[in-house]
């Protein structure tokens, strides 16, 4: 009975504010400070683990993964760090987390919303480790973890169709209007001409549309039926995000 009254007051404590432990004058100890930061940091690496494996296929930077532990860890110790200062801990929590959450810039250049996401994962795991609930970060990350782990194996989400730029290169006495109509309505759902463009002092001209591709499409049949209407000139297809700015700013 006294081993499973032991046990059962450790995994209490685990689940509780670990900021009111070994404390003198309601202030977080050096060891308590020291437990979660280093719980958030140990977090932060894990979550940088599980980054890399839901971004195996489509790739990751570098940097990416190692901003999340330093993440997770600065802002425990910020969340911390308020505790010192305040006479509540509550007080510091409220005035740490807007200080913390406001780190994010987000008017930079837009990157993936899953990035986006993995950041305030981090950043949720070093709140919740700063205000002293180890155990509770430990859960959540759990959850979060599963939840991630099966869309990403599950595949959750993808489109049945892929957004595309498709740019395509006529002689200047070639009449595009309704050239390749027929061939876009084979082997695309949507297309839209966004822009006509004269190159190489007018002796050429760049068609570019934006298209949405079905999946399990053949792309080399589809570029095969177009080069047999313009002339055999170039003919790219890619994707919106690697798309190098093609569209105008403005109809982006």
């Amino acid at each position: 009975m006294l081993n499973l009254y032991a046990a059962a007051n450790i995994f209490s404590r685990v689940f509780a504010d670990q900021s009111d432990y070994i404390i003198e004058g309601s202030v977080p100890t050096a060891s308590t400070i020291i437990l979660c930061v280093c719980s958030a940091i140990v977090l932060g690496i894990l979550i940088s683990l599980l980054y890399i494996f839901t971004r195996r296929k489509t790739g990751y930077a570098q940097s990416m993964v190692i901003t999340f532990p330093m993440l997770s860890g600065m802002i425990a110790a910020i969340m911390m760090m308020m505790c010192l200062l305040s006479s509540t801990a509550a007080t510091a929590a409220a005035i740490s987390l807007t200080g913390a959450f406001s780190l994010v810039r987000f008017r930079s250049a837009p990157g993936d919303p899953r990035d986006i996401a993995y950041i305030f994962y981090a950043m949720s795991i070093g709140v919740i480790c700063g205000i002293g609930y180890v155990g509770y970060a430990v859960l959540i990350f759990a959850l979060l973890g599963i939840v991630l782990i099966a869309m990403n194996l599950l595949n959750f989400g993808a489109p049945k169709a892929s957004d595309m730029t498709l740019k395509i290169t006529i002689p200047e006495n070639l009449n595009y209007n309704g050239l390749f109509d027929k061939v876009l309505d084979k082997y695309t759902d949507h297309w839209l001409l966004r822009r006509v463009k004269t190159t190489d002092f007018g002796t050429l001209f760049d068609l570019v549309y934006s298209i949405r591709v079905p999946e399990g499409t053949d792309q080399k049949k589809f570029i095969d039926e177009l080069r047999t209407l313009n002339g055999n000139l170039n003919v790219t297809l890619v994707l919106y995000k690697y798309d190098d700015q093609i569209y105008d700013q403005k109809q982006k």
